[in-house]
């Protein structure tokens, strides 16, 4: 019967529909990423045509057409590499899943931008450039739409590298180099460059520093604690307190200063007096959730993790609030000297530019965002909720004193340099463990060649991240001013 006519016709009927199958397969191997990139473009030409029935047919409307195409596209960057940030280290902690993180995300950073972002901001980046040197409109309006672009671009590039890369840096440097390309080297504001140079170096040293020591306070008085159960009843609540009041105050000062204006002390004070309520309404809830848990580390992960969720929420809802309104501060220009022929230091952002904004940062980030959010999350250093729990508290605590001394930071070197921290500090822990133990006669000693392999952050991931930190200012400042000059030979 197998090898009758009818018997052959079924097996060469299986054959040929295991082929089909296997085409099929390929097929949408080959297709998955297009779909991305095909949303990605259908949203970015509605917000072209959102800008064109908006401004309809007045002067300048086909440079707002633009405008709104890229401010979309750089919308959509910032999704896919600056939130990450705030996302990747609850991830990679495993106290939220992939999609639990893009809908937290999403939801909070909408929100942000939405409720509490800054209707007021500097067209032309923070005194970036001197005014006076950009008395013509129309030079003006090329200017931004250069530094749109090329602050864009370089953030595409080093989201395709995987290297997480502070967006408001690159919209800095765009600006400088138009800046540069239009009016000369004088038209810099150089000490206010200088600072940002500054916040390179100061930000991630500083965030990695504050998550150490939070790491080292959880090592020394809970886990390395005989009853560690008991030791996280004292200090886990604490420590939400001290959450509670650190992003209070980080909310007051960076994502509420639309609805209220409010100064470093009275934000300080306000955080005070919320950290003190967190902690005393955190003791019973801690002490509820630590019965019948065994005294091991494992347990005490399910008590940092509900506190993690919350700190990567509310560092969303802030970065949406403040991030999104530098990133469409050149659309916001472009839109506003169209309008009335001319450009002021300060302009106010209409709703449809920040809900383009808004919109374009949940696409980003659910079409785009995964391979960042696992880059930081998982393969820098692993984390545990107690060490992600340390990154996000540090960033939020390094924003405020930096708010104090002044000094122009950016959250993604922030939260990425507390992830370093947190991964060099567990490296300088084992090394000194290990040198303890060596002493001991009864311990094998290990090998130089094996102690270099049991690194606990990759340095492969550490040098292209820093490399790609030094070199977004001038990269995009370069990519600018070539933009704008071809802007400004196609137009004339």
């Amino acid at each position: 019967m197998a090898n009758s006519p009818i018997g052959n016709q079924w097996k060469t009927l299986d054959t040929d529909l295991n082929r089909i199958s296997h085409i099929e397969y390929a097929t949408a191997y080959v297709s998955r990423p297009l779909v991305a990139g095909g949303v990605a473009l259908a949203f970015i030409g509605v917000a072209a045509l959102v800008g064109a029935v908006i401004l309809g047919q007045g002067p300048g409307h086909l440079a707002v057409i633009f405008a709104a195409a890229f401010g979309a596209y750089m919308a959509i960057n910032i999704g896919a590499n600056d939130v990450a940030n705030n996302m990747g280290p609850a991830v990679g902690a495993k106290a939220l899943t992939m999609g639990g993180a893009i809908l937290i995300a999403i939801v909070f950073e909408s929100a942000g931008a939405l409720l509490a972002g800054g209707d007021v901001v500097s067209t032309i980046s923070k005194d970036i450039i001197d005014p006076v040197s950009m008395q013509d409109a129309h030079l003006f309006v090329w200017a931004m739409m250069a530094a749109l672009i090329s602050s864009a671009l370089w953030v595409n590039l080093a989201t395709w590298i995987g290297a997480p890369v502070s967006t408001t840096h690159a919209v800095v440097g765009g600006v400088m180099g138009a800046g540069i390309a239009a009016a000369g080297f004088g038209a810099v504001n150089w000490p206010t460059m200088s600072a940002i140079a500054a916040s390179w170096v100061v930000s991630p040293l500083l965030g990695g520093a504050i998550a150490a020591l939070f790491l080292a306070l959880i090592k020394t008085r809970i886990i390395y604690q005989d009853d560690k159960i008991t030791a996280a009843r004292r200090w886990v609540p604490v420590l939400i307190g001290l959450m509670a009041g650190t992003f209070t105050t980080y909310l007051a000062l960076k994502g509420l200063q639309r609805l209220i204006k409010i100064e470093l002390g009275q934000a300080a004070t306000f955080g005070l007096i919320i950290g003190v309520l967190c902690w005393l309404l955190a003791r019973p809830l801690i002490r509820r959730q630590s019965e019948g848990l065994e005294n091991r580390n494992r347990s005490l992960k399910t008590l940092f993790g509900p506190p993690l969720v919350i700190s990567a929420a509310l560092l969303s809802f802030a970065h949406g609030a403040n991030d999104v309104a530098n990133a469409v501060g050149p659309l916001a220009a472009i839109v506003h000297a169209t309008q009335f022929g001319n450009f002021a230091a300060q302009v106010s952002i209409p709703i449809w530019v920040m809900i383009i904004g808004a919109f374009g940062i949940s696409f980003g980030l659910f079409l785009f965002g995964p391979r960042l959010i696992r880059m930081v999350g998982d393969q820098i250093t692993k984390l545990n909720p107690m060490r992600a729990f340390c990154v996000a508290l540090s960033a939020a605590i390094t924003v405020i004193l930096a708010s104090g001394l002044g000094l122009p930071v950016s959250s993604t070197h922030i939260a990425v340099g507390g992830v370093f921290g947190v991964g060099f500090y567990r490296e300088w822990h084992m090394e000194r463990r290990l040198r303890a133990l060596a002493l001991s006669p009864d311990v094998k000693r290990i090998a130089p060649e094996e102690r270099r392999r049991r690194k606990l952050v990759r340095r492969s991931h550490f040098l292209t991240i820093v490399a790609a930190w030094v070199i977004t200012v001038p990269a995009a400042a370069a990519m600018s001013a070539v933009i704008f000059l071809l802007l400004n030979a196609i137009v004339d």
